[in-house]
């Protein structure tokens, strides 16, 4: 595979985070995405600057570029509920400190769920929580970037359009992008499947929501069928996509540039697992 190719996998940081950049280079990833801290605990991780420091020239050692973080699974940006929605608004502040500490480019971050207030009222909640962020990180270069989602109960961003809507209203919108992740688009009802929908749904995005917004790629196949809304991962080509479009999506020479991810099954503690999707999908490349 051309070394061009910015792939790599979500990589765990157990032990400390430099390991993630360990375990990636171990991989052969040129990028890898991780959690700053536990996604499913309020608990924040401290990030010393030293370590910071240490931690980028580890990754520059390696020639791992971009490293990009996820944000924790519990925040919730479209709360109606005021205490849920202020405490997820500070853990993105925080989260945008360790990325700046650790030269972290891209925060991927679910767009949230509505849980009952509705749409309209969830996208004008998200939209306020940006923008108070954006206000309290002033400095920082970090670039957050809403990730597609399947559409699952009241998750929000399941569009292409409510994500361009969402990206549109913010205040300061050249520091918010775009997360691709191909099971979650399928499950949310985007066919790519043959040559003709595939290139139907690239052009799609580039129409609504710009190619140049879109900054991270999330590989993953979908154990559920097109238009189940039901986000489940699965290994490349043995799920419910196929191999095929991945080979689409890692010889389009106008995604070339953008980090493509694998969040397979094992989500980064399986080493073996991610070595053959990585493989698979570098092998794709080259056909």
């Amino acid at each position: 595979m051309s070394l061009t190719h910015l792939l790599g996998a979500h990589i765990s940081a157990a032990g400390g985070i430099q390991n993630a950049l360990r375990r990636g280079h171990e991989l052969q990833c040129t990028t890898i995405q991780i959690f700053t801290k536990s996604p499913n605990q309020w608990k924040e991780r401290c990030i010393e600057r030293a370590d910071g420091l240490s931690f980028q020239a580890l990754r520059q050692e390696m020639k791992i570029a971009p490293v990009i973080a996820h944000a924790g699974y519990l925040i919730n940006l479209a709360s109606p509920f005021r205490e849920l929605y202020e405490r997820s608004i500070d853990a993105i502040v925080r989260e945008v400190a360790r990325c700046e500490e650790l030269g972290i480019p891209y925060l991927v971050i679910h767009p949230g769920s509505h849980t009952g207030c509705g749409e309209e009222r969830a996208i004008e909640l998200l939209v306020d929580a940006l923008d108070a962020v954006h206000e309290q990180t002033v400095s920082s270069s970090l670039t957050i970037l809403l990730e597609i989602s399947a559409g699952q109960g009241t998750s929000m961003g399941s569009t292409l359009e409510q994500i361009a809507r969402m990206i549109d209203s913010v205040q300061e919108s050249k520091r918010i992008g775009f997360c691709l992740d191909t099971c979650h688009a399928f499950a949310a009802g985007y066919e790519f499947r043959t040559k003709a929908d595939y290139q139907r749904f690239i052009d799609k995005i580039g129409t609504i929501i710009g190619l140049e917004r879109l900054l991270v790629i999330h590989l993953n196949d979908s154990k559920s069928g097109c238009g189940s809304k039901v986000d489940r991962h699965e290994h490349i080509g043995k799920g419910m996509i196929g191999e095929r479009p991945f080979g689409w999506f890692m010889r389009d020479e106008r995604l070339r540039k953008i980090p493509k991810i694998i969040e397979t099954p094992g989500l980064g503690k399986d080493l073996a697992t991610d070595r053959m999707n990585l493989e698979r999908l570098r092998k794709l490349a080259e056909e």
